[in-house]
């Protein structure tokens, strides 16, 4: 029976959720541990934001001081974990977060002695296989989660941070999205610091002229790519606007059983190593809503800092959710050609709202025919049935495959539409790092030029995606056909080896009741030492023979 909603720890009034960010060490392929880990921590209620594996201490610690980590989850079975954990810990502290703990575990091997070294390092926990055996999987983990909980920081959870911070301050920045997600800050508070956030470039240049943030809010089904779609923009964000920094909040759903979270996109994010890129991972800490509720301040506190795009990209929807489309400027729906029948289409409540529409997953069977039934739909909503179907911001995509046509003329349509539509284009704010630098290189000067005038100068001579795949479609069952080939020949191999011994026994027969007649073996009788002609069925007179 399911916990009454009445009883779930949807933001765990007395403390806030729990933020954990797990992985699995570089050059690691071996996630099944720390998949098993992190589901268990999910299941204490504590918000997860999983890496995957092969991850560098760079990645880990840059995500865990984004997203305000409690403590850090890691396995580790590739042999290098000594340096590999005592470089974490350096960098936690080198980079002013020395109150993130961190936990790991990697079987057998890791020694009773480098888990001794490494805890005395400043690793909070290294789990041996015995202490698996001792305390029981869950036990282990409630262990994990309350040394977190009671090594948070004091005051964590009632902490007032600069509500003004760096652009190149991650750690602030992250406190700052804490704060206003956890409910630190009271309403009177709130208003004095949206409007510090409403003014042109944040409060630190108010006379540079009034300048436009665009927020771009991508939602869709689950599964239908919303992660991978974001990561192929930010690739070509970047490349195209050399001096562009851009935020990214992600929302995902909370457990209504546990009131954890798995706030996995940072999974699909390969661009997120570009220090011009902040990513924040929400939890919606509320049941039936795609985002949480405190989102437009996080919004509005992102665009006060200067970044010339904010993306939001929400849990996955239904047909009638249409919730993005009052927190953001410019609402994009991605979807597959997995929806059903065409009428389906006719209950999409974003088919209505979304300025663009992305099918993803073109090499699927029957994207063609989708793409085709989404383009009607969409001029049946706007009563625009002249309207060329090339004409339409209806794009098809395969956000998996490097380098994509189609991804790049939907970027460049999306930013041909945010410049017609909300006029953007001559934008600037505090200038950008490169990508290889630590935070704080960029220097915060008021803006004088334009970072990004949203027309990029891409190869758009192909418009449509074309699948790269390593077998051809009429390949595709090559080695089924193979088995079925091989199980074919066995057959009837089978079948004329019973009938070779059937022939033998009765040789075998025949001689041992004395046949004059008998040939040798596999020869056949002499057409004069036969009786009768072969049987047809008749008689010898033309008639059917008797029964």
């Amino acid at each position: 029976m399911s916990t009454p909603a009445s009883n779930i720890p949807a933001t765990q009034t007395a403390t806030t959720p729990l933020r954990f960010v797990t992985a699995a060490s570089l050059f690691d392929g071996h996630d099944a541990a720390i998949n098993i880990m992190r589901r268990l921590i999910q299941g204490q209620g504590a918000e997860v934001v999983h890496l995957g594996h092969n991850r560098s201490v760079e990645d880990v610690v840059r995500a865990a001081l984004q997203e305000d980590a409690d403590a850090i989850a890691l396995s580790s079975y590739q042999g290098g974990h000594v340096e590999y954990f005592k470089y974490m810990v350096d960098m936690l502290r080198e980079r002013g977060a020395p109150h993130i703990r961190v936990f790991g575990g990697g079987g057998g091997t890791i020694t009773p002695e480098e888990i001794r070294e490494l805890q005395a390092y400043g690793v909070e926990r290294i789990y041996h296989p015995n202490d698996g055996m001792h305390m029981g999987l869950v036990q282990m983990i409630e262990d994990v989660v309350e040394r977190a909980s009671a090594a948070r920081e004091p005051g964590a959870s009632s902490r007032h941070p600069e509500s003004q911070p760096s652009i190149d301050d991650e750690i602030a920045i992250g406190r700052v999205m804490s704060a206003i997600e956890d409910g630190i800050y009271s309403e009177t508070e709130l208003e004095k610091l949206r409007k510090q956030w409403a003014m042109p470039s944040g409060s630190r240049f108010p006379a540079s002229g009034s300048r436009t943030t665009p927020v771009l809010g991508i939602t869709g089904t689950g599964g239908a790519g919303k992660s991978s779609v974001t990561d192929e923009l930010l690739n070509r964000f970047l490349a195209s606007f050399p001096q562009m920094r851009i935020a990214v909040i992600s929302v995902d759903p909370t457990r209504r059983r546990t009131g954890g979270a798995l706030l996995g996109d940072r999974i699909r994010m390969n661009s997120l190593r570009s220090h011009r890129v902040f990513m924040r991972s929400m939890a919606t800490r509320r049941q039936h809503a795609a985002t949480n509720r405190v989102l437009k301040d996080c919004i509005g506190f992102l665009k006060g800092l200067g970044y010339d795009l904010v993306i939001v990209e929400t849990a996955g929807i239904g047909q009638s959710d249409s919730e993005i489309v009052d927190l953001v400027d410019f609402p994009m729906y991605v979807m597959t050609s997995e929806y059903g029948a065409a009428s389906q289409l006719e209950k999409i409540d974003m088919l209505d709202f979304a300025e663009l529409i992305v099918l993803n997953k073109y090499d699927k069977r029957g994207a063609e025919d989708a793409l085709r039934d989404v383009r009607k739909q969409w001029k049946r909503n706007r009563v625009a049935f002249q309207t060329a179907d090339e004409d339409v911001p209806a794009y098809p995509t395969i956000a998996s495959q490097f380098n994509d046509p189609g991804i790049s003329w939907m970027f460049v349509n999306l930013c041909r539409l945010l410049r017609e539509k909300l006029g953007v284009g001559a934008v600037g704010g505090a200038s950008a790092p490169t990508d290889a630098a630590p935070k704080g290189v960029g220097a915060e000067t008021p803006p004088t030029r334009s970072r990004c005038d949203f027309n990029p100068q891409l190869d758009t001579s192909l418009k449509e995606p074309r699948a790269t795949v390593l077998i051809p479609g009429a390949r595709v069952r090559y080695l089924a056909e193979i088995a079925e080939q091989g199980r074919s020949i066995n057959k009837a191999v089978e079948a004329q080896s019973e009938i070779a011994s059937r022939a033998q026994h009765l040789w075998e027969s025949l001689r041992e009741i004395g046949d004059g007649k008998l040939p040798k073996q596999l020869d056949l009788y002499a057409a004069d030492d036969l009786l009768l002609p072969p049987f047809t069925g008749e008689g010898r007179d033309g008639g059917r023979a008797a029964d």
